[in-house]
C-alpha cells in the first residue's frame, strides 16, 4: 500500500520574543493511502501544528516530510489533499452549490464540470435539497457537511481534519462521524485528523496516535482491535471492545496511569 504522509525526524520551532518555543520534537510517523489515523494529545501538544506543516501551511525546522512521496508544497499545488476545520468557513454570501463549487471555480473548471461534480458531493454528504440555500439557513452539522464537502471537491487523497466537530453538540457529533465514516469508505481518501475527544478518535480511526506534552512526540501509536472503518455503525458505541480501546488509548495519555484532570478527555 502507498504512503499518504511520510514524516522522519521531524522538528518544529517557533520563534518568539521571549525565546524559542519547541513545538514538535522528532515526529517519525506513516500514513497509509486509505488510513484513518487520529492526533489525540493535551492541548498545546503541536497536533494542528503537525496537521499546518503536513498542508504546507507551516514549514518544519529540522526532518523529512512528503505527501505521496512529493513535498507538502508540491502537494498543495497538485492539489492531492483537502482541509477542514472547526469552523466551516463558509462564504455566507454564496449559496450552497457555489460554496462547494469554489475550490473548482478557483482552479478553471468550467461551468458544467462544476454543476455535475457538486451534485455528486450533495448526494454524498446527502444535502441535495439545500443547494440553492445560504449557509445562515443551515444548522452547524449541515454546515460542516458542506466544509466537508467543499474539501473533497478536487477529489483529494488524503483529507486534513483540524477539529471538525468539536463545535457540534453530541448528538450531531456523533451522527457527523458516522457520516464520515462512509463519505470515506466511498472516497477511499486516508485522513489525518486532530481531536481532543478519546471516543471521537477510537470510534473513527485505523489508529490513534497519542502525542505528549511540549514539545510535541508521538508517545504511543494505538491500533484499534476494532471493526474497519467502512464496517463501523452506531451499534459500535455499545460494544465491550469500543470502551476496551477507549480506555487503552486514555491510559496511553496518561501513560499507563488513572486518567486525571489535565488531558481532555470529552
Amino acid at each position: 500500500m502507498s504512503t499518504a504522509v511520510h514524516a522522519a525526524g521531524v522538528d518544529k520551532i517557533f520563534p518568539t520574543t521571549s525565546g524559542e518555543v519547541h513545538a514538535l520534537s522528532d515526529i517519525t510517523l506513516d500514513v497509509a493511502a486509505g488510513e484513518f489515523v487520529s492526533l489525540i494529545g493535551p492541548s498545546g501538544c503541536g497536533k494542528s501544528t503537525l496537521m499546518r506543516l503536513i498542508a504546507d501551511l507551516d514549514q518544519p525546522t529540522a526532518g523529512e516530510l512528503t505527501v505521496f512521496g512529493k513535498s507538502p508544497d508540491r502537494a498543495r499545488r497538485d492539489q492531492d489533499y483537502g482541509i477542514a476545520f472547526q469552523k466551516a468557513g463558509l462564504l455566507p454570501w454564496r449559496t450552497v452549490n457555489d460554496n462547494i463549487g469554489l475550490p473548482l471555480q478557483l482552479h478553471g473548471a468550467d461551468r458544467r464540470a462544476r454543476r455535475e461534480r457538486v451534485q455528486e458531493l450533495l448526494h454524498m454528504v446527502a444535502l441535495e435539497e439545500f443547494g440553492n440555500h445560504h449557509p445562515d439557513q443551515l444548522s452547524g452539522g449541515m454546515q460542516q457537511r458542506v466544509a466537508i464537502a467543499r474539501a473533497l471537491a478536487e477529489k483529494p487523497r488524503l483529507l486534513l481534519m483540524d477539529e471538525p466537530f468539536g463545535a457540534l453538540d453530541e448528538m450531531t457529533r456523533e451522527r457527523m462521524q458516522t457520516e464520515l465514516l462512509r463519505i470515506c469508505s466511498e472516497t477511499g481518501a486516508a485522513v489525518v485528523f486532530v481531536t481532543h475527544s478519546i471516543p471521537e478518535a477510537v470510534f473513527l480511526s485505523d489508529r490513534v496516535v497519542v502525542m505528549s506534552p511540549r514539545p510535541g512526540r508521538i508517545a504511543e501509536v494505538v491500533d484499534m482491535k476494532l471493526a474497519d472503518t467502512s464496517q463501523r455503525g452506531e451499534d459500535l458505541r455499545e460494544e465491550s471492545s469500543y470502551f476496551e480501546m477507549i480506555t487503552a488509548v486514555r491510559e496511553a495519555l496518561h501513560g499507563g496511569a488513572p486518567a486525571g484532570r489535565a488531558v481532555e478527555t470529552r
